[in-house]
């Protein structure tokens, strides 16, 4: 659905993003991370065709940015960082005017501005003046206006920024259900925990050069070298026999005790640790949580990243 082949874009002797390599099929959520300036709405500018390459090159569903632009704005939606309404139109009005430009004509214009009001969930609202809607309120709105033509891509520049907490959690369960109807979408954002829970794919982008760009799962394959496992016995004065039982066992590399759960660092090559659970329970020991150790996102992306290229 997009790809793009050493996208470059230069301003003088200033790169503002440079080789972008993407490659993201039909349903993909592609998280775009990195700070202020890193190249992240240039490289959204280039895909909506608003914004001409230096050199390298750009396909949205099989089409070139440099040979068929018209065709690209039909297919793709963009939702810019900030973007204005009119103060004298009322919710329902606004998207009407948008429904016009993309010729949505009579009957078919009112079905489909109120699918979007309900896609978005401000029926509530529809006979409200544009001017008047919260910072959240106003960003669904502009999710609406661009969801208008059916784009079957999305190019959501900080559609979370400015939220309060309560409607950031909204626009990522609509960014959720939007993935699910098969939209491929590109969301930006320079905060990474507001998209790592809703992406399959993301990318870290600094001073123009994608650093990170993998599934969320090869992301957290690259840093977990060892699986961790947490065995939390029903009762603490059976921690010490968990660490007798399993330090030295052949699957286990080391022991870490803490306070209420013991942590087993299993051997590189080791993901078979069925055995485990089986030789404490037979040894009388009564389990109350036997897991894998959850390793976050952002701690991942930290560690490819060293925790220094990135001004988050």
């Amino acid at each position: 659905m997009i790809k793009t082949i050493d996208l470059t874009k230069k301003y003088g002797d200033i790169f503002a993003i440079r080789s972008i390599e993407l490659d993201l099929r039909e349903g993909d959520l592609f998280g775009f991370i990195g700070p202020n300036g890193a190249g992240k709405t240039t490289t959204m500018r280039i895909i909506a065709t608003l914004l001409t390459p230096s050199w390298g090159e750009a396909y949205v569903c099989g089409h070139s940015v440099h040979t068929n632009p018209k065709e690209i704005r039909r297919l793709v939606g963009y939702m810019p960082d900030f973007f204005g309404v009119y103060d004298d139109m009322t919710v329902v009005e606004y998207l009407e005017f948008f429904a016009a430009a993309y010729r949505i004509n009579g009957e078919a214009r009112r079905k489909r501005v109120d699918e979007m009001l309900d896609v978005v969930d401000l029926e509530f609202k529809r006979d409200a003046y544009a001017n008047t809607l919260s910072r959240g309120q106003t960003q669904r709105l502009g999710l609406a206006r661009t969801l208008m033509h059916d784009p079957q891509v999305l190019l959501l520049d900080e559609p979370l920024s400015g939220l309060d907490p309560r409607a950031r959690i909204e626009m990522r369960n609509l960014l959720r259900r939007l993935g699910q109807l098969g939209k491929t979408i590109i969301v930006s954002s320079h905060i990474l925990p507001e998209l790592a829970d809703i992406c399959n794919k993301v990318g870290i982008i600094d001073r123009g050069e994608l650093k990170v760009n993998a599934t969320v799962t090869e992301v957290l394959r690259q840093v977990r070298e060892h699986i961790v496992l947490v065995v939390e016995p029903s009762t603490p004065d059976q921690m010490p026999r968990i660490a007798e039982l399993l330090r030295g066992h052949e699957k286990v590399q080391s022991i870490e005790p803490g306070d209420a759960a013991v942590r087993v660092i299993l051997k590189t090559e080791v993901v078979d640790y069925s055995d485990l659970p089986r030789c404490l329970i037979e040894n009388g020991v009564n389990l109350r949580r036997f897991s894998e150790e959850e390793l976050d996102l952002e701690s991942a992306f930290m560690a490819l990243t060293k925790g220094t290229s990135l001004r988050m």
